[in-house]
């Protein structure tokens, strides 16, 4: 009789205590000591499931140190790091912004195109993907990943540029008659300083111990190489293209007008070997004529 008495008390308790329990749950409110537990408990499941906990010392976290913009020429190898810490168990990938193209994980290269490849030393903090024979399309940005939830990453900007040579004058020059022809050449982006470079005056290449004299060529080699070709007295016999060439970058070309007096001597040979169309010479001499007079009025103030 007793224990049917102690057994009906417990279910009595424990059915108060579980309407209790249940009007708590219903009025939405909890004790600080309840939230602050929740805290805890959230916390501590993020950084031992999640691995998430940023506020931890042993939290992964890329060296800012390593450069984030890297320039490399067409057709040479380059290579992306990435250096990580504390990077424990977790996996380092590569992906490429443009496509979302995941290249590698870890030691792995995930992608098809055999240019790109995974590189990492056991117990190195740095890992690489080298792309072989890189292409002006490979330029944009690449991401470093680790894999945390959710993955953070280290963005590296990647510019494939090719030799270029640019004459500082644009495509066209004009000068006076008497005056000197100033010409800088700058080559840019070579794997090396060229060895040469040479400039031409239509297809013949400038002689500088000429008959004709008054040349001199100056030339600065470098990361930028610098030619700068000057030629004095400027007469119309020195009209006309002129062509810079260095050994290892294509080629430039600028031409060169000579204005003689009143009448631009470049425009004057243009109209001799047009005689052969009569409607193209007489254009050419009309355009000469309306030159000659504007020059006259600036001349005299007529």
């Amino acid at each position: 009789m007793g224990q049917a008495m102690c057994d009906v008390r417990i279910a009595l308790l424990l059915s108060l205590l579980h309407g209790y329990l249940f009007l708590i749950a219903g009025s939405g409110t909890h004790s600080p000591l309840e939230d602050t537990t929740m805290d805890i408990s959230s916390q501590q499941f993020r950084a031992e499931f999640l691995q998430e906990w940023h506020g931890s010392p042993d939290a992964p976290y890329f060296d800012t140190a390593m450069f984030g913009n890297v320039t490399a020429l067409v057709g040479h190898p380059v290579k992306l790091i990435c250096r990580v810490k504390n990077l424990h168990n977790r996996t380092v990938s590569w992906v490429r912004d443009r496509d979302i193209h995941l290249l590698t994980v870890g030691r792995y290269t995930y992608t098809s195109d055999q240019r790109f490849e995974a590189e990492h030393r056991p117990r190195s903090e740095e890992w690489a993907l080298n792309i072989r024979s890189p292409q002006r399309r490979d330029s944009g940005k690449y991401e470093c990943q680790i894999s945390t939830t959710p993955p953070i990453g280290h963005a590296v900007y990647l510019e494939i540029v090719e030799p270029e040579t640019i004459i500082s004058s644009g495509p066209e020059l004009f000068i006076q008659a008497g005056s000197t022809i100033n010409l800088t050449c700058n080559v840019l982006h070579t794997p090396e300083p060229p060895t040469s470079i040479t400039w031409k005056h239509g297809n013949q290449a400038i002689n500088f111990d000429s008959a004709r004299g008054g040349i001199s060529l100056v030339t600065e080699k470098g990361t930028k190489s610098t030619s700068r070709l000057l030629v004095q007295r400027a007469r119309g016999a020195d009209a006309g293209p002129y062509t810079c060439e260095p050994n290892n970058a294509p080629r430039a070309i600028t031409r060169v007008h000579v204005l003689s007096g009143e009448h631009p001597a470049a425009m004057q040979q243009g109209c001799a070997k047009s005689t052969s169309d009569q409607t193209a010479s007489l254009l050419c001499c009309l355009l000469t004529l309306y030159v000659s007079r504007i020059t006259n009025n600036l001349q005299f103030g007529t």
